[in-house]
C-alpha cells in the first residue's frame, strides 16, 4: 500500500472510539455497503446520530455527506443489507428512568436507496418485561436472509441469547430464547445465498455455533469452535456456495482464527487489537481471495489477504499505514474494486481503494 495519512497515538482499548473529533464522539463504525445503483454508502455512529457519505458516481472518487440522521439514546448500532441491497440499521437503545434505571430496547430503521432517507425508528421491543433484566440486553447482530427477511440477536441476561426475526411475509415474529449458555458478548450472524442462516456466539470456553437446515426453520446447535474469542471480535462471510467461514481473535493471544462448521479452527496470525475483523471476497490478480481487515495492537490499519478458503496455503499481511480508531470496513465498489475505508487517529473518515498494480495494492488513503 503507498501512501497514507502520518501515523499517530497508540492504540486504547474498547473506548477508542469514544474520542472526540471532527465528526463528534465516534461509537461505532464506519460501515460502508454498496446500493442498487452500485454507489457506495458509508455510515459512521456518533453520539445522538448517524452520519452517512454517498458517492456521486459509481466508482467515485467524489462523496457527498456527511448527512446526519437523529440515533438519540443509540448505545450501539450495526448496518447490514441482504440481497436487495437495501441498508437494515439496528441499534440498542438506553433511556434513562426517573428512579435511575433504564428501559432497553432494539430499534431498527432502513434505507431502501443510495442518497434516500433513512426511515424513522422502530422498536422492536426487548426479549424481557422486566426492567432489571432488560438493562441487561447487549449490543445486537443482525442478518438478511435470501427471501430479505430480517435476522436480529442479542445477547441477554446471565450469558443468554435471544433472537428475533421477519417471517416469510415481512411479519415480526416474537423475540425467541436461543438454546446457549455462558455468552459474554455480541453474537455473529451470517446468511447464505441458499437462505440458510448461521450464529456465532463468544463465550468463556469457545465459541458455539448454530444453524439452520432449512430456509426460516430454526436456529439448532452445529460445531461449536474450540477456540476462545476476544468479545467484539467474530465476523461471518459466506465463502463457498452455503458456506461460511467465520474469522475471531483468539483471546489467548494466537491472532486471527478462521472456522467453517466441521474443520478445525486455523490460525491466520496478525496482531488484531481488541476490535472486530472486517472481511470480503474480491478477486486479486483474476484469483478469488479473502481479504480480511482490522485495528491493530498499534493502532494501525492492518490487512490480510489469502486464497478463499486456502488458509492452509497462508495469509499474507500488511500494515495498512495509517492509525485508527474503530474497526475498518471493507466493501465492493461498482467496478468490482475493494475498498477500505476507517476512520483516521484524526478523527477523519478516510478511505483506500485497490488499483490495477499487482497483487493487492491500494490506493493513497483520501480524506472524506
Amino acid at each position: 500500500m503507498r501512501g497514507a495519512l502520518p501515523q499517530g497515538g497508540r492504540r486504547g482499548g474498547p473506548a477508542a472510539t469514544d474520542a472526540a473529533g471532527p465528526l463528534g464522539r465516534v461509537l461505532g463504525g464506519p460501515w460502508l455497503l454498496v446500493g442498487q445503483d452500485a454507489r457506495l454508502t458509508a455510515y459512521v455512529h456518533t453520539e445522538d446520530a448517524l452520519l452517512r457519505w454517498t458517492e456521486e458516481r459509481v466508482g467515485g472518487p467524489r462523496w457527498s455527506g456527511p448527512d446526519a440522521f437523529p440515533a438519540k439514546n443509540l448505545t450501539h448500532l450495526t448496518v447490514v443489507q441482504g440481497p436487495n441491497r437495501y441498508a437494515h440499521l439496528v441499534g440498542r437503545r438506553v433511556r434513562p428512568k426517573a428512579d435511575g434505571r433504564s428501559a432497553v430496547d432494539i430499534m431498527c430503521a432502513t434505507q431502501y436507496q443510495t442518497g434516500r432517507p433513512v426511515t424513522e425508528w422502530r422498536s422492536l421491543g426487548s426479549p424481557f418485561k422486566d426492567i432489571d433484566r432488560s438493562e441487561q440486553v447487549g449490543a445486537p447482530a443482525a442478518a438478511v436472509a435470501a427471501g430479505g427477511a430480517l435476522y436480529v440477536c442479542v445477547p441477554t441476561a446471565w450469558g443468554g441469547a435471544a433472537l428475533r426475526r421477519e417471517d416469510k411475509h415481512g411479519q415480526w415474529e416474537a423475540w425467541r430464547e436461543l438454546d446457549v449458555a455462558g455468552v459474554t458478548d455480541q453474537p455473529s450472524l451470517a446468511a447464505t445465498a441458499a437462505g440458510l442462516v448461521e450464529v456465532l456466539l463468544p463465550t468463556r470456553g469457545a465459541a458455539l455455533h448454530l444453524r439452520q437446515n432449512d430456509p426460516g426453520g430454526p436456529l439448532v446447535r452445529g460445531y461449536d469452535a474450540g477456540v476462545i474469542p476476544l468479545p467484539g471480535s467474530a465476523t461471518s462471510l459466506e465463502t463457498a456456495p452455503g458456506r461460511v467461514t467465520h474469522y475471531l481473535t483468539d483471546v489467548r493471544g494466537t491472532g486471527v482464527v478462521a472456522f467453517r462448521a466441521g474443520s478445525w479452527p486455523m490460525p491466520l496470525g496478525g496482531a488484531p487489537g481488541d476490535g472486530r475483523t472486517a472481511a470480503l471476497r474480491a478477486t486479486v490478480d483474476g484469483f478469488d481471495c479473502t481479504l480480511l481487515a482490522l485495528r491493530g495492537t498499534d493502532g494501525a490499519v492492518h490487512v490480510g489477504a489469502c486464497a478463499t478458503e486456502a488458509e492452509r496455503g497462508g495469509m499474507w499481511w500488511t500494515e495498512g499505514g495509517t492509525a485508527c480508531v474503530g474497526d475498518p470496513a471493507l466493501a465492493l465498489d461498482g467496478h468490482g474494486r475493494a475498498v477500505l475505508a476507517a476512520i483516521g487517529s484524526d478523527g477523519h473518515f478516510v478511505l483506500a481503494r485497490q488499483t490495477d498494480g499487482p497483487g493487492l495494492t491500494l490506493s493513497d488513503w483520501s480524506r472524506i
